[in-house]
């Protein structure tokens, strides 16, 4: 007989021979029927000795969703899949259709082939000539809308024309005809399309739709998110938008030299960087951002740094640098390096004098009220046009600390007269005396974010530089800068916002909630920091596949709904956390027909087809259990499946029990005790199952634990757009239950461990556990569906 342990590492390493990552492998073999059912297409593909990451995607398809009339014609689509005939998820889809209409029956070869596109290739040239016909026919309304838009809607006509076009190569040419059509996207339509949606107020529930809380995982969680992005040696094209009257700035006009040594020095590989500030604690936001670039990084076998961008001294902490190091590992990503913006202090401070003297810089003494103004009304500074002489010497005697803090700056001579504000002269750097937590007290000035990310990128020779659509507008200033100074100029890609319901996500307001003691800690089990997810027993696997699931895309309706995240939670920890029984608010039952005590055995893994050990856990059954309070009414109804005088219900893994008896209080009202008697030949059929304790031994209690119920920390679903947003914090969103019993086997538990409590949702062992008392964290409830039953 193989041991379960060794039969788990050989489903996991013929897992990892089709191409599956890691984690996907290991949660695969936490399900034995898709376990079963992955290696059966595997031994049918004829492919136990490995194959390709594509493909063995496909298969991993083919063993999840493969309809189940049509098991017969499997082996057919294998040999499909494997021969690369079918090599896309769209032909896999219609593969599934076509075999689910014809069942157990036979098909015709032929009909199959074109259901699928076998053999079906669409050129460069079509896809164009197409996406050219659909512009044309939407033209009027593009020009309209603009970068509004719905470009779903545009490709949707092309996919109806050309069902089997490269996806990837559909999105490069939309993007291209539209930028063709269309030019860089200006301030105006970012200020119009803010404009439209603060004067169309529209609730959450209304703008997402029930899809965003799906019943089964999203299809987007099958695909490849990473195929949108170029190769590094594409870094080459030439798009040309004028910031000045005399002179136009090239976006991403890397020459052929250059680029070769781009090339060189990374091998040809893909690098990109996580570029946090250490200003706080990370939250779910920023697990999209690190997916996205670790997770391009890590599909393309390239590189991806942890950068700090630490230019601001006066809001960085140690804690904060260590928390994020740390974190980051937690949510399974490996940094290729570890670099600080301020490594390259030295380096930012000579191509800032260098700027000065190519006349693209000078030093401004504009207050920051003045700057203001005259960026709205689009003047010239009064020293813009200083001489290069005499702003190096000024920006000398910046650096050497002989100009006051506030005194003086240095700003970019870009184009005051732009559409896009971004370009209205930046400030590249300002004076700080204040130490710096890495570098010390070495400088006085500090770069600012708009001057030091894009050289940096450039200096760690980043190929995909990746960030949210609000840093859109700046893209003008990031290649105007590289342009300026001649550096290698990396690919410049923005994706929406990830934003969840209930909760604040500013930086700002996390920060106000943790000092102002709303919270209790950056942890809080309450905040979508990272911290306080995991804190709440959330995993990093969980939160990796919502963010898989939600896309990179760069449309802005990134508001979604928690129950989307908390779909991807309960799939995680239903695989993952044993049951156990635990009861909140008891109430005690005494067993009058029973007299000695019953061992029982109680399933952890109710749905394992297996009579392993480990697969159990120990209660005993004695005279006294313990059930919830809830769970009993003094007067039944026919829609009640609890325990009612008179009525019977099964103490799950144990005997039926009849309420005989109804002990009251001394106010006669409140109930405190249940007299019962129970059903050894389990002939008594009740509809109602409920969950229990009992103690140990005669006059023993049960452990006794502490539980802490979470809600919703905001009452409304996006309390950010609210005046006073402190004032919609829920009231309720924590509740402390310092006296639940538990079962014994529970006493070994440790910090960190996660179970399902039976009837009431899963938990996590909470690190202000003692020795003397555990406390459990409620992660998230049971689905609605079993909830909503009650004691049924």
């Amino acid at each position: 007989m193989v041991a379960k342990g060794d039969s788990n590492e050989k489903s996991l390493e013929l897992f990892l021979r089709i191409g599956l990552d890691e984690r996907t492998a290991r949660n695969t073999i936490a399900n034995n029927k898709v376990t079963g059912n992955l290696t059966a297409v595997i031994h049918e593909a004829g492919v136990t000795d490995g194959c390709s990451r594509a493909v063995g995607n496909l298969l991993y398809t083919v063993a999840t969703k493969f309809p189940a009339n049509a098991l017969v014609h499997r082996p057919t689509l294998l040999e499909y899949v494997v021969s690369l005939k079918i090599k896309t998820p769209a032909q896999l889809e219609a593969a599934f259709s076509f075999f689910t209409s014809v069942g157990q029956e036979k098909f015709q070869l032929n009909d199959f082939e074109v259901t699928c596109g076998v053999g079906v290739d669409v050129s460069s040239e079509e896809i164009e000539r197409t996406i050219a016909e659909v512009v044309e026919l939407n033209k009027n309304a593009i020009l309209e809308q603009r970068y509004r838009t719905n470009v779903g809607d545009l490709f949707a006509q092309v996919r109806k024309r050309q069902p089997w076009a490269d996806p990837k190569l559909v999105k490069q040419a939309m993007d291209a005809k539209l930028y063709d059509l269309l030019g860089e996207r200006t301030a105006a339509d970012n200020e119009k399309a803010s404009k439209k949606k603060k004067e169309k107020t529209v609730k959450v529930e209304d703008k997402v739709s029930s899809v965003d809380i799906p019943s089964v995982p999203p299809p987007e969680e099958e695909l490849n998110p990473f195929t949108i992005f170029p190769q590094p040696e594409e870094n080459f094209k030439v798009h040309t938008e004028i910031f000045f009257s005399d002179r136009p700035v090239l976006r991403v006009c890397n020459t052929k030299e250059m680029l070769e040594k781009h090339l060189k020095a990374t091998g040809g590989r893909v690098f990109t960087r996580f570029p946090p500030e250490p200003n706080g604690y990370l939250h779910i936001g920023h697990a999209k951002a690190m997916f996205v670039s670790f997770g391009l990084a890590k599909e393309r076998d390239g590189c991806c740094y942890l950068r700090y961008d630490d230019t601001n001294p006066e809001a960085e902490k140690k804690e904060y640098i260590d928390h994020i190091e740390e974190i980051v590992q937690w949510m399974g990503w490996k940094p290729f390096k570890i670099t600080y913006t301020s490594d390259y202090f030295q380096d930012l401070y000579d191509l800032a004098v260098e700027l000065i003297k190519r006349g693209h810089a000078y030093v401004d003494h504009q207050n920051p009220e003045e700057i203001k103004e005259y960026r709205e009304k689009k003047w010239n500074s009064p020293w813009r046009d200083r001489p290069v002489e005499e702003s190096l010497k000024l920006f000398d005697e910046m650096r050497r600390g002989m100009i006051e803090e506030g005194k003086a700056t240095l700003r970019m001579k870009q184009d005051m007269q732009s559409d896009n504000y971004n370009m209205y002269d930046l400030i590249a750097y300002r004076i700080k005396f204040t130490p710096h937590p890495h570098s010390g007290d070495k400088w006085c000035v500090y770069p600012s974010y708009d001057y030091a990310h894009c050289i940096v990128d450039s200096l760690e020779n980043i190929t995909h530089s990746l960030c949210t659509l609000e840093f859109e507008t700046r893209r003008a200033s990031y290649y105007w800068l590289l342009d300026a100074l001649g550096l290698y100029q990396p690919y410049v890609w923005e994706y929406s916002r990830l934003n969840v319901t209930n909760t604040v996500m500013s930086k700002r307001k996390l920060n106000r909630l943790v000092t102002e003691k709303w919270v209790n800690g950056w942890d809080d089990p309450r905040l979508m920091t990272l911290a306080g997810l995991r804190r709440r027993g959330v995993t990093a696997t969980a939160i990796n596949a919502f963010v898989r699931g939600i896309g990179i895309t760069r449309s802005d309706n990134s508001m979604i709904r928690l129950d989307r995240l908390e779909y991807h939670i309960r799939e995680e920890l239903n695989r993952t956390a044993p049951r156990t029984m635990v009861v909140l608010h008891p109430l005690k039952v005494v067993i009058t027909n029973l007299e000695s005590v019953i061992d029982l055995d109680a399933r952890k893994w109710p749905d394992a087809q297996t009579d392993d050990a480990s697969s159990f856990y120990k209660v005993p059954f004695t005279n006294v259990v313990y059930i919830e309070h809830s769970d009993f009414r003094v007067k039944d109804s026919k829609d009640y499946y609890g325990l009612a005088p008179g009525k019977s219900v099964l103490l799950r893994y144990a005997f039926p029990i009849k309420c005989t008896e109804v002990i009251y209080a001394e106010d006669n009202e409140s109930v405190i005790e249940i007299r019962a008697e129970y059903d050894p030949s389990k002939k008594t059929k009740p509809k109602g199952v409920l969950h229990w304790v009992a103690q140990p031994s005669p006059g023993v209690d049960p452990i006794k634990v502490e539980v802490r119920l979470f809600d919703k920390l905001f009452i409304s679903e996006n309390p950010a757009e609210l005046d006073d947003w402190l004032a919609d914090l829920n009231p309720h969103s924590k509740e402390v239950i310092p006296e639940a019993l538990a079962v014994a086997s529970l006493s070994s538990a440790a910090v960190g461990d996660r179970f399902q409590f039976e009837r009431l949702g899963y938990f996590v062992v909470d690190p202000d556990s003692t020795p003397e008392k555990l406390v459990f964290n409620r992660t998230v409830t049971l689905r609605d569906s079993y909830a909503k039953g009650g004691s049924k």
